[in-house]
């Protein structure tokens, strides 16, 4: 595996921004403003209540819960809560199947552009990354006949 593209390119930023330059960095999808107060407040809430300990790995019931109501209501979308996992984010939750699905060799198409950690999180699950290409003129998105054209035994 190759170092992480994510946190090389932060690094880069706060040394660039401790130089004094105004730097956006996109990298590592940390906001440039001060967690809010009614996070905080809630946060130390649940401390207090001793909401602290190891969730269930599919999340707590009572999230999945409203996780399901939520996409009932909001998105017309029957999920029960035995049917959701709660992750900790979206590179948990691909590495995540990539870990279960892919055999040694699987081939994994990714569309182009893709996040960096992609490619590596194929890797690490033994998978080969196999890039098809979006363009600016086509708004980057890719075809049904590309991904056809990518697809092996693997």
């Amino acid at each position: 595996m190759s170092e992480s593209a994510t946190l090389a390119m932060t690094k880069k930023s706060r040394e660039l921004k401790s130089q004094g330059l105004d730097v956006v960095n996109l990298s590592i999808g940390e906001p440039d403003f001060n967690v809010p107060d009614f996070i905080k407040d809630a946060a130390k809430k649940a401390i207090d209540d001793n909401f602290s300990f190891y969730p269930p790995v599919a999340g707590f019931p009572q999230l999945r819960k409203a996780i399901s109501e939520k996409l009932k209501r909001d998105n017309d979308l029957n999920y029960t809560p035995e049917q959701i996992v709660v992750s900790t984010g979206a590179k948990q939750a691909i590495a995540n199947v990539f870990l279960a699905i892919l055999n040694a060799g699987d081939e994994v198409i990714v569309p182009a552009p893709y996040w960096v950690s992609y490619t590596e999180l194929i890797k690490l699950a033994e998978g080969v990354p196999v890039y098809v290409a979006g363009s600016i003129e086509t708004e980057f998105k890719i075809s049904p006949e590309q991904i056809e054209a990518a697809i092996t035994p693997r």
